[in-house]
């Protein structure tokens, strides 16, 4: 069955975004956008939430600009070619390789696990996580140092036991990366 990965940058006293829901700290050094691309490489289709959706659409156009680094350009590559699901209740339309739902994320994860393949069906956003708290199969953490004293949290405060073993953690550039897999 296909896993389900929740992977994140979050602040040291776990927040994805801070209070004025910025997250300008999680910029990454070359090591960790590396760290990001090595991920993208397993992931069959990503779901993501609107706020990350909005985010990422600067990367539809991004090979247009003649800054970007080989890295980037990488990326740009990786990413466009990536199967993405858009959840949400406020937008009529999506770019690109993705297709928009207005719920059901469970129901969607399901449905995809469902089809063959073996890559991972990676969720970005809080919320959607939350949603699918229960299907997660792996965390991917990276810890920033910083301390932003509020905002969006990484883990859902809904007071649910998980119960996690730790299956990698290394420092990559100036974080800290964790994965943790669901002890079922």
């Amino acid at each position: 069955m296909r896993r389900v990965t929740y992977s994140m940058g979050m602040s040291l006293d776990g927040f994805i975004v801070g209070p004025d829901g910025g997250f300008d700290w999680s910029g990454p050094d070359p090591d960790v956008f590396q760290l990001s691309m090595d991920e993208i490489h397993d992931v069959d289709v990503h779901l993501m939430g609107r706020r990350l959706y909005e985010t990422m659409l600067y990367w539809e156009t991004a090979d247009q600009d003649p800054t970007l680094n080989a890295a980037e350009r990488e990326w740009t590559v990786l990413w466009n070619a990536l199967p993405k699901v858009v959840f949400s209740t406020t937008l009529t339309e999506v770019v690109g390789n993705a297709r928009l739902l207005s719920g059901g994320v469970a129901e969607e994860i399901e449905r995809l696990r469902a089809e063959p393949g073996d890559g991972e069906i990676a969720i970005g956003g809080a919320g959607l996580a939350e949603a699918a708290a229960d299907l997660i199969d792996e965390y991917k953490i990276r810890v920033f140092p910083v301390l932003v004293g509020g905002g969006i949290p990484f883990f859902a405060r809904n007071e649910r036991y998980v119960n996690l073993e730790l299956v990698e953690n290394r420092t990559v550039g100036k974080v800290v990366y964790m994965r943790y897999v669901v002890v079922r």
